[in-house]
């Protein structure tokens, strides 16, 4: 069998390699902007395309209204005015730029009498050029025909990550074959005859088969050594939320599916924070019961937690923040909330919870024979009481708190959304409490609300109220640790656990939400941290587990490399890739702006920089604790 050590090294480098090779593959020949009519003086940015609209009817000004339809019950903005036909043969045109990540709603209004004239719901292709024709039909008058012509294909912004992808599985693939070939004692005695020589075939012997290489064990000896305080499972899965986490920040592309969304729904990047958030409480549990059984002190522990929770939230104050490279940090409009902001409160409630009501655990919760015990919620009533009252003082505040000017339970976007009614409203009673509590210049500037919804009041995703649920999606996770920690002997036990917890909380985001993005009584909201937000992001998160458990700590089929080793210097990681952002070779001049594929080599590249940074640390046993 290979050495975990051989195969992890050989992982760091085939990912850097991957981002190489993606690189070239990807890497434009030129500019991937076609030539535009420069009659019309439009310049087409990334998820842009042209439309040309021809207006042949006399005497007629048209208003053309535009919005994309995944911006819930917005207003419809005017996009352009286009003028009357002058003459048979010479139609007012008007050249306009619209949006391609999401489907558009084109509406054309008579100017003056402000009347519908057509509608059009259609998804524009990147770089594509459309002319949308209006004019009477030729048999009759007062008929109005309105179609829409392709006059240039789109390109396909896709394909960079569809090569990027096969690219990972292709070495997927190559890593677990290598694995396997190198497991086999046959193949291992035929390279060394091949080799033939005594010297090497030491060195083959030490590299990938010696069991006294211990750098990086194999997950047998690991649950032998340190199980189950250290679950290899617990690093992949934070090893997992931090890289996609440093690609979604690096950029990811600049693919909408990578950024945050608008207001309700998902997207890849609204996944990451609440499992990075779900795993930190899983390892509070974890670490708290080592050092209890250690024979620390609960008062020199509430010590620790205190100065841990301090030190998160003064990094993400002090040193991660948007000024850092700006000179000295004004007070005045320093953003107070943020993620490591956020990360520290929650691990100071989380782990004093714990701590407070902290029990010795058992050596055996139930037999081999029954996986119906409930010890490890039963002897936690104290925390599960404490965290649901803290859930009702959310709902509370959430939906009876009296807002001004706004409808009181209000949990809508403001600015276009609703018909544009409540413009100022944003968050509802999120937004009112953190500008009456921290006030308007200490708040997030460029909420993602913003993007759909044009919305004008600062709000801010870390807030104060989202905080809760923080908590509650933290203490979910401390469930977690308690199952793999009271049910450690029970394999089948802790994989039941998985699943029924998984899907119990895939049916309160059911009934929360109606299975619909925006038509729920509470919908999924990573801008407020709502409720189904907490529960449909830790359903997801259990079943995560469920899958990484077996696979990783009991069967040892998968080292849980190359996320292992950030999930091991998570802070520092963190920390880095914001500190470092803008510097070489994590970012350089791009040759087009405005090309996704670009982009995606940027971010990839970085990405994996961080991947091999963290393995060299691991390897040179340097880590950031605080």
């Amino acid at each position: 069998m290979a050495g975990a050590g051989s195969a992890g090294r050989a992982l760091a480098a085939l990912l850097l390699a991957a981002s190489v090779l993606s690189a070239a593959l990807l890497a434009p020949g030129g500019s991937s902007t076609p030539d535009l009519d420069k009659k019309k003086h439009v310049e087409l940015k990334m998820d842009q395309a042209l439309l040309l609209i021809h207006n042949e009817l006399p005497e007629t000004n048209l208003t053309v209204y535009w919005n994309f339809d995944r911006c819930y019950h917005c207003l419809l903005q005017v996009l352009a005015t286009v003028p009357q036909s002058r003459k048979a043969g010479r139609p007012g045109v008007a050249a306009v730029a619209v949006g391609t990540q999401h489907g558009s709603i084109l509406q054309l209004n008579d100017t003056a009498e402000d009347k519908e004239v057509c509608r059009l719901e259609y998804k524009f292709g990147e770089f594509g050029n459309y002319s949308f024709l209006v004019k009477h039909v030729r048999d009759g008058v007062s008929e109005i025909a309105c179609d829409l012509v392709v006059n240039k294909e789109p390109v396909d912004s896709n394909l960079p990550v569809c090569i990027a992808f096969l690219v990972g599985v292709a070495l997927v693939i190559v890593v677990s074959f290598l694995r396997f070939l190198l497991s086999l004692e046959d193949f291992q005695n035929w390279i060394s005859k091949a080799i033939n020589s005594r010297e090497t075939d030491r060195l083959i012997n030490s590299e990938l088969g010696s069991p006294s290489r211990a750098s990086d064990p194999q997950p047998e000896a690991w649950r032998r050594s340190a199980a189950p305080l250290r679950l290899r499972c617990v690093d992949t899965f934070r090893g997992m939320a931090l890289i996609l986490m440093v690609f979604v920040n690096y950029g990811g592309g600049k693919y909408w599916y990578f950024k945050h969304s608008s207001w309700n729904g998902l997207t890849v990047a609204d996944l990451v924070f609440p499992w990075f958030v779900f795993i930190m409480g899983a390892s509070i549990f974890l670490s708290m019961a080592s050092i209890l059984q250690r024979g620390c002190s609960k008062l020199r522990l509430l010590g620790k937690i205190v100065w841990r929770s301090f030190l998160l939230i003064c990094i993400g104050i002090f040193v991660v923040n948007p000024n850092y490279c700006l000179g000295p940090l004004s007070w005045e409009k320093a953003r107070i909330p943020g993620v490591l902001q956020r990360l520290g409160a929650t691990y100071f409630v989380v782990a004093v919870l714990e701590l407070l009501f902290a029990k010795p655990v058992p050596e055996t919760c139930a037999s081999e024979r029954s996986c119906f015990s409930l010890l490890d919620i039963t002897a936690s009533w104290p925390q599960w009481l404490f965290v649901l009252i803290l859930e009702g003082v959310w709902l509370a505040l959430t939906f009876f708190l009296p807002v001004p000017g706004c409808p009181t339970g209000y949990l809508g976007p403001g600015g276009i959304g609703d018909g544009g009614r409540y413009r100022n409203c944003t968050g509802g009673a999120a937004g009112y409490v953190d500008r009456l509590l921290l006030g308007d210049q200490h708040l997030y500037q460029h909420p993602s609300s913003a993007v759909l919804y044009h919305t004008e009041v600062a709000y801010d995703p870390e807030g104060i109220l989202g905080t809760i649920n923080s908590i509650v999606m933290a203490f979910l996770g401390v469930q977690a640790g308690k199952i793999l920690l009271y049910y450690k002997d029970q394999t089948r036990g802790i994989l039941i656990r998985f699943a029924a917890w998984g899907c119990l909380l895939g049916l309160v985001s059911v009934a929360l939400t109606k299975a619909s993005e925006n038509e729920g009584f509470i919908p999924v909201n990573k801008n407020l941290w709502s409720v189904s937000y907490v529960t449909t992001l830790s359903s997801l998160a259990f079943l995560i587990l469920l899958a990484l458990y077996p696979v990783v700590d009991v069967k040892g089929l998968w080292t849980g490399a190359p996320f292992f080793y950030p999930g091991m210097n998570s802070i520092l990681v963190y920390v880095g890739h914001e500190v470092f952002a803008s510097y070489f070779p994590f970012q350089w001049k791009l040759g087009d702006q405005q090309s996704h594929k670009e982009h995606l080599v940027q971010n990839t590249v970085a990405t994996a920089l961080w991947v091999l940074i963290a393995y060299v640390l691991y390897k040179k046993k340097v880590f950031w604790k605080i």
